[in-house]
């Protein structure tokens, strides 16, 4: 009777995404192998023979990748620090890393678009001082885009890490240094095992909001189209239906196949789970 109860419980939630969610996304899937003729994969071959399309996704997939593994390099230590801080201090810190979530993307995006600009403030130091002759032409380009996902995402990965690494025993830590090893040894042997959970976590939600964001490249990318741009283009200006459900078809594939990679990677750094 309990179990019943429970399923009960469950039915509005599977519902909602069943009707919202799961429908939706396979009516998507399966109008791109449909045309006029019937059956078909033209949409897919299309696709990737046009070498615009296929560079569109490679920089995606590459800004989605170095965003991932910049916001773990820069993540990981300061994660690290927060967790060992006092309770008080803790919070604040973790209000303060949270706090740029509470920004809109657009303020965000438009705030690095007056820091990275020809003219702007990043520019206008180093010509000042002398370490540039030229202003250098960073907005509009992928590493525009890949400073605004990693301003967008670094809280996420930093308050999944120190979920995870506050729950790791200091005695745990102090056994291993009394053991002979050394702060590398601890390090690559205890602290990184126990982290894999967060790392993993973190790295999807980096990797999966990079990979479909849409804000931030269209204001910092400029013309350099990503996955997200080129879907609502085609989409909403060009109204063309069945290429943008074919890239939104590949969008998911590619997030499916990126998560059991990790998933994958997870699993051989900690065999144990």
């Amino acid at each position: 009777m309990k179990k019943r109860f429970v399923y009960l419980l469950l039915l509005p939630g599977v519902l909602f995404l069943t009707i919202f969610m799961i429908i939706p996304i396979i009516l998507t899937i399966g109008t791109t192998f449909y045309n006029e003729n019937g059956f078909t994969f033209q949409g897919y071959l299309a696709f990737f023979k046009d070498r615009y399309f296929v560079d569109i996704l490679l920089t995606t997939l590459r800004v989605s990748l170095l965003t991932t593994i910049i916001c773990i390099l820069l993540g990981f230590p300061a994660a690290y620090y927060i967790s060992k801080l006092g309770t008080k201090t803790k919070a604040i810190m973790l209000l303060l890393t949270i706090f740029p979530l509470l920004t809109s993307s657009v303020v965000r995006s438009f705030s690095w678009m007056i820091i990275i600009g020809k003219n702007g403030l990043l520019n206008n130091i180093l010509l000042f001082t002398g370490l540039i002759e030229e202003p250098l032409d960073i907005l509009y380009t992928p590493t525009a885009i890949i400073i605004g996902l990693i301003h967008l995402f670094l809280p996420l990965i930093i308050v999944t890490l120190v979920g995870v690494m506050e729950n790791i025993e200091t005695d745990l830590l102090k056994a291993a240094e009394s053991l002979g090893a050394s702060k590398l040894v601890v390090f690559s042997k205890v602290v990184l095992p126990l982290c894999v959970p967060g790392l993993v976590i973190g790295s999807i939600l980096v990797f999966v909001g990079s990979f479909t964001a849409y804000t931030t490249p269209a204001l910092l990318g400029g013309k350099q189209r990503v996955i997200a741009t080129f879907l609502y283009q085609n989409a909403v200006t060009l109204n063309d239906w069945q290429v943008a459900s074919v890239v939104a078809t590949i969008m998911i594939v590619v997030t499916v196949i990126i998560i059991t990679i990790m998933n994958s990677i997870a699993k051989k750094l900690n065999p144990k789970g």
